[in-house]
């Protein structure tokens, strides 16, 4: 995971900070040792356990326990060296431990890689080592606050950097989840509008068809109509479940043909695919230059500029007018606008529609406008028509 990873560099810088703290006061106190050359020696087992350390925690198939143990047990004896490298009057006066902070690196590598027990342990263990190091210089009685000081810190760092690691983690687990939801949720849309604007408007044309046929169509009409009751249930209860919906390749029946030929990161111009609307019921407006908008976008907007009229052929009477309005507002915003003469809606009755499953409006218009990043605007009375005003960012957008 990307956390972890980053965790892991952050332990590995800490560590090389840390070899250049305890480096400085090796060289500047070498002169001072019981054995000098001893200094030197634990200096270069740490360089190069730096160098092997880093490398090999860099990759997740290596930090097993025998490299963290690997890591403490080095920790640890870098620490004991002290006693025997410093002379007893040095530690009985408190003077710092070879390694320095070098050793507290294991303690942050065990708690990044086990939480806070993990880490706590191996600062227990570590802070048993610092003990050991007076009991091996024979100054037992001097292991005073400056000790203890440096174990509880090293405790702390346990605990804290343990308890941190496991809430991050957790938390990018969640986000990934969130994210994974999010996405199942965006494809079964995308499916349901796919299905509402060929599928169930193809059962519901058999189904009033063979109504008005009468006879043998009848009875075909009727099945279409259970068929389509049936898929629109399907299609709900997926919904509620987020079962996520793929799209098997069928094309979206209305507008799918937007930027036909054009690469997807390409732009279109929205005009002639809204003009192709245009009927003796249908009158279409656009600005006298392009209209642009990456291609996805396009197709999006133009489905759902034919789903609004295939609205206004299928629930007003014959004879009822639409005007389609395509604005560029010069602010970075595209406005489509959907009017017609109709009876109009009554307060609710969209709210219903979406709940009985008919999604006409619900996916193919707002959904599709939503997952633009735009908005959808719906003014309806009885007797008043009906006008849907559709707002699209005309910027990119990741597809």
């Amino acid at each position: 995971m990307g956390l972890e990873a980053a965790l892991w560099r952050a332990v590995a810088f800490y560590r090389g900070a840390s070899l250049v703290y305890a480096a400085a006061l090796i060289v500047k106190n070498f002169g001072e040792y019981a054995h000098p050359l001893g200094g030197w020696a634990v200096l270069a087992v740490m360089v190069v356990w730096t160098l092997c350390a880093t490398y090999a925690f860099s990759d997740a198939r290596r930090r097993g326990w025998p490299l963290l143990a690997a890591d403490l047990a080095v920790a640890a004896g870098c620490l004991l060296a002290t006693a025997w490298v410093e002379t007893p009057a040095n530690i009985a006066d408190g003077r710092p431990t070879l390694p320095v902070s070098w050793v507290a690196a294991a303690v942050l590598a065990w708690a990044v890689a086990g939480g806070k027990r993990t880490g706590v342990t191996a600062a227990l263990l570590l802070g048993g080592v610092s003990v050991l190091v007076h009991l091996a210089a024979g100054t037992p009685g001097t292991a005073g606050p400056a000790t203890f000081n440096g174990i509880v810190l090293l405790f702390l760092a346990g605990l804290v950097v343990g308890h941190v690691v496991k809430l991050a983690l957790d938390a990018e687990a969640r986000l990934a989840r969130a994210v994974e939801l999010e996405a199942a949720t965006r494809e079964r849309e995308r499916l349901a509008r796919r299905i509402h604007d060929s599928v169930l408007q193809v059962l519901a044309l058999v189904q009033r068809r063979g109504q008005e046929a009468g006879g043998e169509a009848a009875e075909l009409g009727r099945l279409a109509g259970e068929q389509e009751a049936a898929l629109r249930a399907l299609i709900g209860a997926a919904g509620e479940a987020g079962v996520p919906g793929r799209d098997s390749g069928g094309g979206n029946a209305q507008g799918a043909g937007a930027g036909d030929g054009h690469a997807e990161d390409a732009d279109a111009d929205l005009r002639p695919l809204l003009n192709g609307h245009a009927s003796p019921a249908v009158t279409v407006s656009t600005p006298a230059t392009p209209v642009r908008l990456p291609v996805p976008a396009a197709r999006e907007v133009g489905a759902a500029v034919a789903a609004a009229l295939d609205n206004v052929r299928r629930h007003c009477p014959g004879g009822t007018r639409a005007w389609v309005l395509l604005e560029d507002d010069g602010a970075g915003d595209v406005i489509v606008s959907v009017r017609d003469d109709g009876p109009g809606m009554p307060r609710g009755r969209l709210a219903e529609a979406a709940a009985a499953g008919r999604l006409g409006v619900a996916q193919s218009i707002q959904g599709r406008i939503r997952d633009l990043g735009g908005t959808v605007s719906i003014v309806s009375a009885p007797g008043q028509g009906t006008e849907i005003e559709m707002t699209v960012p005309a910027g990119p957008r990741e597809w």
